[in-house]
């Protein structure tokens, strides 16, 4: 039942998806790619997190992060993907009312925590390459557990805000969401009731997790910047260097598409733009994120190799 009489108004209970496309060619052939995306993702993030388990080499701190991160970015991806891939094969694109909030809520969970991830493997950084001496007495695990645990404590509360605002709009006319997600934006949009204070709240809410977690990417890569300037060995420069440019493409990327689609104005953004740049932050990203790293670390590929080896030589 799409709408429930509630006193003198109709309430909606569910809503529509419109999706990427209406076309029912592209719809199979984005079903087919978004599928093998997410097959990846799925694989390619548990992989990760499988090998640094198993591999006595990776047992660091910085790669406890990584399977973090790949966890995290599993769970992003799953919030939204499966859906979405239903909802190429069927007529009617509905989610329910409660799911939309359950949506909504699980992928501000998992954001916030990727981003509070981030900030905390720059800050890893940072005390390897600035403070090497001291790295094993400041990054122990027990801090990494306590860091990790705030990062999901402020994903819960993110996550709890969106849930409260969401029931807090009322929705009585049209339930057709222009987008493949239960983004806050289009249900804003949707709402009956007066919704400028809870956009203010809502854009406070991301704002800050986002100004917070980039001032200690920012503050952690000018200090390692400076260190790196001061070495006099031209090796040593590029060694410092290279165990920080996966984690600088992962953030770019990350936080480049996040920019686009939430600071930049609204109106200098097509909806259809925002739907692209929407599947690329939400579904490419967390594919991306394991091969960035295991493609340019040498020791993952080289845990990698070791690892099968030995399954070959069994």
């Amino acid at each position: 039942m799409d709408f429930l009489e509630d006193g003198n108004h109709t309430a909606v209970t569910e809503f529509i998806l419109l999706g990427l496309t209406d076309d029912p060619i592209l719809q199979v052939i984005f079903f087919f790619i978004i599928l093998c995306i997410y097959l990846v993702t799925i694989f390619g993030n548990l992989s990760t997190i499988i090998l640094i388990r198993i591999s006595s080499q990776l047992h660091h701190p910085m790669y406890f992060l990584l399977s973090q991160l790949a966890f995290v970015d599993m769970g992003y991806s799953s919030s939204v993907t499966p859906n979405m891939l239903v909802n190429f094969l069927v007529e009617r694109n509905a989610i329910s009312y409660l799911g939309c909030a359950i949506q909504l809520s699980s992928g501000a969970f998992f954001a916030t925590v990727e981003c509070f991830i981030l900030a905390i493997m720059a800050y890893d950084r940072f005390v390897a390459i600035c403070n090497p001496l001291l790295y094993s007495t400041k990054m122990t695990t027990q801090l990494c557990v306590q860091l990790l645990v705030v990062a999901h404590i402020a994903g819960f509360l993110n996550g709890m805000s969106y849930t409260i605002l969401f029931f807090s709009l009322f929705f009585c006319g049209p339930n057709q969401i222009n987008h493949f997600f239960c983004d806050f934006a289009p249900l804003i949009e949707l709402s009956c009731s007066d919704a400028s204070v809870l956009t203010v709240v809502s854009s406070f809410s991301a704002g800050s997790i986002v100004v917070a977690t980039v001032f200690v990417i920012a503050i952690s890569y000018i200090s390692i910047l400076i260190t790196i300037l001061k070495m006099r060995s031209t090796e040593g420069r590029h060694k410092a260097f290279s165990t920080c440019t996966s984690h600088l493409t992962v953030v770019t990327l990350f936080y480049g598409t996040i920019t686009f689609i939430y600071v930049m104005p609204s109106s200098s953004n097509s909806t259809d733009q925002n739907k692209v740049v929407s599947v690329f932050y939400m579904v490419v990203i967390p594919m991306l994120n394991p091969l960035i790293y295991s493609l340019r670390n040498k020791e993952i590929k080289g845990a990698l190799k070791r690892e099968l080896g030995r399954k070959i030589l069994i």
